[in-house]
């Protein structure tokens, strides 16, 4: 009894380490160069809802120098990333630096500090609709901005707040 205990216990763990052994080889391999840190620091925000990370990760992935219409050429380059929930366009170097980016996201999960801020200085107003707008510039950093749709009744009334819950 012990003896089969330890051939089923010895079977199981090698199993284990077999189906753990196909599992890092199925996931794809994402390179950061470090010329896009920059990027990722200006933008990073903990709070930001899955489909802004998703696509931000995206830009900061893609390798101008591997794709399909790189030509030495050329100085820059504008790459579109896109989902359903928004969109990056990004502009690239030759050297595949990160140069600038225009971030559009819809009806994203807001921060904590902008609905916090929204229902302080708006107690009786509901938020509608929201837009999630990044502007990054290599030199300035990144520029965050919430465009929001209040509605009270009948009556609406469009808010912009930084990432920080400051009304604009």
């Amino acid at each position: 009894m012990r003896h089969l205990k330890f051939v089923l216990m010895f079977g199981l763990m090698g199993t284990i380490c077999t189906y753990q052994s196909y599992a890092q080889d199925l996931l794809p391999e994402v390179t950061v160069l470090a010329v896009k840190y920059k990027y990722l620091k200006a933008v990073d925000n903990a709070s930001a809802p899955q489909p802004v990370k998703l696509l931000e990760r995206k830009a900061v992935a893609f390798d101008v120098k591997k794709s399909s219409f790189y030509e030495d050429d050329y100085d820059t380059y504008f790459v579109s990333f896109y989902i359903p929930d928004g969109e990056v366009l990004a502009t690239y170097d030759n050297n595949g630096k990160l140069l600038r980016t225009a971030e559009k996201f819809k009806d994203v999960a807001l921060p904590k500090t902008v609905r916090d801020a929204v229902a302080q200085r708006f107690p009786q107003w509901g938020i509608t609709k929201d837009v999630y707008l990044v502007n990054y510039y290599e030199e300035q950093g990144a520029k965050k901005v919430y465009k929001l749709l209040l509605q009270n009744g009948n009556k609406r009334l469009t808010v912009k707040a930084n990432d920080k819950g400051e009304i604009m």
